[in-house]
């Protein structure tokens, strides 16, 4: 009895403290979400200002040049791709989605592009698959770090940005309702073109439109580069937000597996253990019944 309630208790605690483990890393994961899709939505304001900045530049240059920047750039071969994906595990199949995604979509574009992947795992995707890979980045581990890692990226990539008919694609997942996301991906340069047109049609907010100070092109050049950098930092703050719901999910399952383990070992320890106190119990009486017998013997031997 003693060996085997040790035995049950030993294995109940080690899940408890497993099942302690996994809750505290779906808070963690939970805090963590919120977290991202707060900074995302955070840019929302800086956003809107390059956009009405790009849409004064991009009038200048349309009155400058009427075919300016508006060439059709679905025939153009892809420069360059950014992936993003995860440094850890317990993330199921995060990286695999977004890895497959690149690589179908890749494949079916003209050109080999040099890619640029964030996350060890996902790098280890592409190169399993023999893909180019220009450079690798280590994810960040707060929202801290997404301006450092953005930045690091356009240092790398600032010869494939600059490249008048350069065509940049970036590869994430983003996250969906609930502990949900799928892979997607954008094209970074060339600006699309429908929304260039947009920027250029809409009303601008005040009364008559700023006028533009300094070189066209420097300013042009300018406000693309913070674009780019919005535009990554989402790309970033996205996959990282789906990057813990996935380890939420996956947390969330194992959390029910432990739940389920701690029920069956529960149910069989007291079925052990009653079943040890029942033949403790039968002892007792079979013991009991035969010292009766026995003084009842000696009690008749005596008369």
């Amino acid at each position: 009895m003693s060996k085997v309630s040790s035995n049950f208790r030993h294995r109940i605690s080690n899940a408890q403290d497993l099942q302690s483990v996994v809750r505290t890393m779906k808070s963690i994961a939970a805090s963590s979400i919120e977290q991202y899709e707060n900074s995302v939505h955070s840019l929302n304001d800086y956003y809107r200002t390059v956009e009405l900045g790009l849409g004064v530049c991009l009038r200048a240059a349309e009155s400058t040049s009427p075919a300016n920047g508006f060439e059709d750039p679905r025939e153009l071969e892809v420069s360059a791709a950014i992936v993003f994906g995860s440094d850890q595990g317990l993330v199921g199949q995060f990286n695999d989605r977004v890895a497959e995604h690149a690589i179908e979509t890749l494949l079916k574009l003209p050109g080999k592009p040099s890619i640029w992947v964030v996350g060890e795992r996902v790098h280890a995707r592409l190169t399993e698959f023999g893909l180019p890979i220009e450079g690798f980045f280590q994810v960040p581990d707060s929202v801290l770090g997404i301006t450092s890692l953005i930045g690091q990226i356009q240092l790398a990539t600032e010869s494939a940005f600059g490249a008048p008919q350069a065509r940049i694609l970036v590869f994430h997942n983003r996250p969906l309702a609930g502990a949900a996301y799928a892979s997607s991906h954008r094209q970074l340069l060339p600006l699309d073109n429908s929304w260039r047109r947009e920027l250029c049609a809409s009303n601008w907010p005040g009364i008559a439109l700023p006028e533009l100070l300094g070189d066209l092109d420097d300013s042009l050049q300018a406000l693309i580069r913070e674009y780019l950098f919005i535009s990554l930092y989402q790309a970033c703050a996205e996959s990282l937000a789906s990057e813990n719901a996935s380890r939420l999910a996956a947390m969330e399952r194992a959390d029910r597996n432990i739940a389920e383990m701690l029920e069956t070992l529960r149910l069989t320890f007291n079925r052990e253990r009653q079943q040890s106190i029942d033949e403790e119990l039968f002892d007792l009486v079979s013991g009991f019944e035969a010292l009766s017998h026995k003084e009842h013997g000696d009690d008749a031997s005596a008369e």
